[in-house]
């Protein structure tokens, strides 16, 4: 069971990474702690964490501000991702799915093939194909058997854009190109094909940062500025969402 100052701090990192709190915006205990009708102690401790986690920086006798990050910085999560994730997919290759892991990937592959069969991501099918892409990515992790592995990937996670949990593409062929690789990572995965699991996952990780890139330049070379993103090399977490 987590304790309060773990909720209070998984509740604050959404509101970072989804963008309801924007770049260079101060977060203070009082203020805080009041609207989370909790006490200041957890909220100290949530933000000491996040500041641990890069997502926000101290300030002297100013408290806290959340970073700014460019983008160099965030394909760079990505490439730590793929090479994570391409581990953990090798690990499990090669030490076996149990059959109740098999079970649950496969039903999150239904789940996926459920919500894109509409030709269209619906907008109330968002939370739940982040739900489904989530437990796919997580199972894997998990099944790497290696706690490491786990920990490091957890953390580049928790980068803004390098995370699944913000994955709300409203191109349907992205989408269904990134879940095709789910199937052909996870059908890798419990052929005990080490190799080509590792290959395969490395790339639908690398393929959605080259999403993000792409998009983000498309954007400025508009001149056009997504909700939360700045005309500028840095962006703000909650403007582009990627696929992976």
């Amino acid at each position: 069971m987590q304790t309060l100052a773990e909720n209070v701090t998984d509740t604050l990192r959404g509101w970072i990474l989804h963008g309801r709190v924007r770049p260079a915006e101060r977060l203070e205990e009082v203020p805080l702690a009041a609207q989370m009708g909790v006490s200041r102690t957890p909220v100290r401790a949530a933000l000491a964490t996040l500041a641990n986690e890069g997502l926000i920086v101290h300030q002297a006798k100013r408290g806290y501000q959340v970073r700014e990050f460019r983008m160099e910085e965030l394909v760079a999560a990505y490439d730590v991702r793929a090479v994570l994730e391409g581990l953990a997919c090798r690990n499990a290759a090669t030490l076996g799915l149990t059959a109740e892991q098999i079970t649950r990937l496969r039903a999150r592959l239904a789940e996926g093939d459920r919500i894109l069969g509409h030709g269209v991501l619906r907008p109330e099918e968002h939370e739940p194909y982040q739900r489904m892409n989530v437990d796919i990515h997580e199972t894997l992790l998990e099944a790497s058997g290696n706690p490491w592995v786990r920990r490091f990937a957890v953390q580049a996670h928790n980068i803004p854009f390098a995370s699944d949990r913000i994955i709300l593409w409203d191109d349907h062929a992205v989408i269904l190109r990134s879940h095709g690789d789910h199937h052909r990572v996870v059908e890798a995965v419990i052929a005990r094909d080490a190799a080509r699991a590792e290959q395969l996952m490395r790339e639908h990780v690398y393929y959605a940062g080259v999403i993000l890139r792409e998009n983000y330049l498309q954007l400025l070379a508009a001149g056009e500025q997504a909700p939360g993103m700045r005309p500028s090399p840095r962006v703000a977490p909650g403007s582009l969402m990627p696929a992976g």
